[in-house]
């Protein structure tokens, strides 16, 4: 998440300036400097060096001056030059869902600071893939998985094995996901999301995984610390300027300047104040952000440690892992970890390590109440919104009614008067403790799940019993239908949709 205070035009999205005429981006612009000049660009289009020189030519002065000097000739070469090669693909496969050696993802080797999770070596079409909406397994950058090795060297010593934890800032849930599966399974996750709208995709992907130990939250910090709730474990993923993803999303690059990041280093320290009080006596906060420079980074995790007293934990890594330490000349020494692009295989990542000294927790009287999107449990079932026409009919004959007195009630206005239909809750289907015999399920084709994910009605096999059924793709459940025999209703959340065509 980042500040949406623009400085510097970026790559795409805003109009671009070449011989005194204006072209809504920079590749229209090229195109019509080729049409000026007679040149042809078409090749340079097609080639990874379009992608550098652009990138690098729309580096903001003030970043490239700051941050050379941070990282020094070599390491600032080696970032350099990670833009002319391509961004890796990594994904991290749920290991509450059985994993099945399919051929539906290029997978190259394994990301060596976390289990269960692999760089591909081709980037696949992920939406037409059911696999991934049946929550097998998460798209995520390979950098932000070093959350799996700091949680499995942290558990033994610092995490006890029945606990709550929090993710603060959460969406799009790449880390929550991750946490659940760290984490020991006595621990209760809230993963949680002051943005509303993002808060609806975090919930979907916290759905996906299945795992019911989670409670999706939509409050700010300050409301956690209203609510004098405890946690042993927080993630405090912060919103910051993002220098780290500019070589994934040049947009970034438009979005930045100096003056917001420190807006970003304030509104980061803000947040630290009013979550710290939230946690336990010797509890664990881990601070990342996706930025580089030193005011974002260590000099935050400074002042925390001078704020609060907090002590700096270490975690072991291995040399060939090739993560950078701290780049503070006077702090040289503080286990802090920097993932830097062209040295280290992914995009830029701060992490540091933090445990809460003594027993010092502010009292606070419960204020309030937490915005809970869904509780991890999941109803079992819900209901279906009351028929309009029906409430109209009753309503009307209801006055009716008055106006005559003691007039018998027809028959044909007893359907007004039945309950409302009672259906499952979808989230039960892709609950990993669901049993399996509880529904009918349905297997489908690739083609039928793309269907499905796709809204549109499908027709099962007739060995399917009618009603409620839970269908499947290899294995893995995608959700309901009710089958009434001739096609079967699809009830797949709308907002959930595949909105891309299916061809």
């Amino acid at each position: 998440m980042k500040n949406k205070t623009p400085s510097y035009p970026p790559v795409r999205g805003r109009l671009v300036t070449f011989f005194g005429l204006r072209f809504p981006n920079c590749v229209s612009a090229i195109f019509h400097f080729s049409l000026f000049t007679k040149r042809k660009v078409t090749p340079i289009l097609h080639s990874s060096f379009f992608t550098l020189h652009f990138s690098i030519t729309m580096l903001p002065k003030d970043f490239t001056d700051y941050t050379s000097k941070l990282f020094g000739k070599e390491r600032w070469e080696r970032y350099l030059a990670s833009f002319e090669g391509n961004v890796p693909v990594s994904v991290r496969y749920n290991p509450f869902k059985k994993r099945e050696d399919d051929e539906s993802l290029a997978i190259s080797e394994p990301i060596p600071w976390c289990r269960n999770a692999f760089y591909l070596s081709e980037r696949p079409d992920f939406t037409l893939d059911p696999l991934l909406h049946a929550g097998v397994y998460y798209v995520q950058e390979a950098g932000s998985m070093f959350l799996d090795e700091v949680i499995r060297q942290l558990a033994p010593d610092y995490l006890p094995e029945k606990g709550v934890a929090l993710d603060l800032c959460a969406a799009p849930g790449g880390k929550s996901t991750l946490l659940r599966a760290a984490l020991p399974e006595g621990y209760m996750l809230y993963s949680n999301e002051p943005d509303r709208r993002r808060a609806n995709i975090l919930m979907e992907n916290i759905q996906k995984q299945g795992h019911p130990k989670v409670v999706v939250t939509n409050n700010y910090a300050i409301d956690y610390q209203r609510s004098g709730m405890l946690f042993d474990f927080i993630l405090c993923d912060v919103p910051c300027s993002g220098e780290g993803m500019f070589r994934k999303d040049s947009g970034a690059i438009g979005e930045w300047s100096m003056q917001n990041v420190m807006k970003c280093t304030a509104l980061q320290c803000s947040i630290i104040e009013d979550i710290w009080p939230c946690l336990a006596p010797n509890g664990i906060l881990v601070y990342s952000t996706c930025t580089f420079n030193t005011h974002e980074d260590e000099e935050n995790v400074l002042w925390i440690c001078e704020k609060f007293g907090a002590e700096l934990l270490p975690i072991k890594i291995e040399d060939e892992w090739n993560i950078t330490g701290s780049l503070l000349p006077e702090w040289q020494q503080q286990p802090v970890y920097r993932f830097i692009p062209g040295v280290t295989r992914g995009e830029g990542l701060f992490m540091a390590v933090l445990r809460k000294n003594g027993d010092d927790v502010v009292k606070t009287k419960p204020k309030g109440c937490l915005r809970i999107m869904c509780d991890g449990h999941y109803e079992a079932v819900q209901r279906t919104r009351p028929n309009a026409k029906a409430e109209q009919r009753k309503e009307k004959y209801s006055s009716s009614k008055e106006k005559n007195g003691n007039a018998k009630e027809k028959t044909g206005n007893a359907k007004c008067n039945k309950a409302p239909q009672l259906v499952p809750a979808h989230a039960e289907a892709l609950l990993i403790t669901t049993p399996e015999d509880k529904y009918p399920r349905a297997e489908l084709t690739l083609e039928d799940a793309l269907r499905y994910l796709h809204h549109e009605a499908i027709v099962l096999d007739s060995s399917v019993p009618r009603g409620y059924v839970v269908v499947c793709y290899h294995g893995h459940p995608l959700g309901f239908v009710k089958n009434i025999g001739n096609r079967a209703n699809n009830l797949y959340p709308q907002e959930w949709k595949i909105r891309k065509d299916l061809g």
